[in-house]
């Protein structure tokens, strides 16, 4: 086990390196807005989503600042093909919920935060945004 964590910390370490370098299935995106994702609130700005593991997700920004963040496979219809990320947007407060790849119908959905559960428990009314990417 510790061993695991050893090397899911080196490929962690080494996703967060490799900022510059874009890779086939990378996002990568300007959000216009800050938003909530892995317990961080992220400025607005240019960003890379890639994936590390099968499971988990690291968003880069400029200065090369990364969030590592869980998710599970998500599907899409066949109709949608766009490269895309997809926010929940209670009020002001957008948080990061799906990923998702031109030409895929899998995509990634991230697992709602604590502070997104108390919002939707307490009843807020939730919208989706949407940034797409020309691919």
């Amino acid at each position: 086990m510790k061993l695991l964590r050893i090397l899911s910390a080196a490929l962690l370490l080494a996703a967060a390196i490799s900022y510059a370098q874009v890779k086939q299935g990378d996002v990568v995106a300007d959000v216009p807005f800050a938003f909530i994702v892995g317990g961080s609130t992220l400025p607005p700005g240019r960003y890379i989503v890639s994936r590390v593991t099968q499971d988990d997700l690291a968003i880069h920004d400029r200065q090369n600042h990364v969030v590592f963040v869980s998710a599970h496979s998500a599907q899409r219809s066949t109709h949608e093909n766009s490269t895309m990320m997809v926010f929940h947007r209670y009020g002001d407060t957008y948080f990061l919920s799906e990923v998702w790849v031109g030409g895929n119908t899998i995509g990634r959905a991230l697992f709602p935060s604590a502070a997104e559960r108390q919002l939707a428990e307490r009843g807020a009314e939730r919208e989706l945004a949407v940034v797409r990417m020309g691919k």
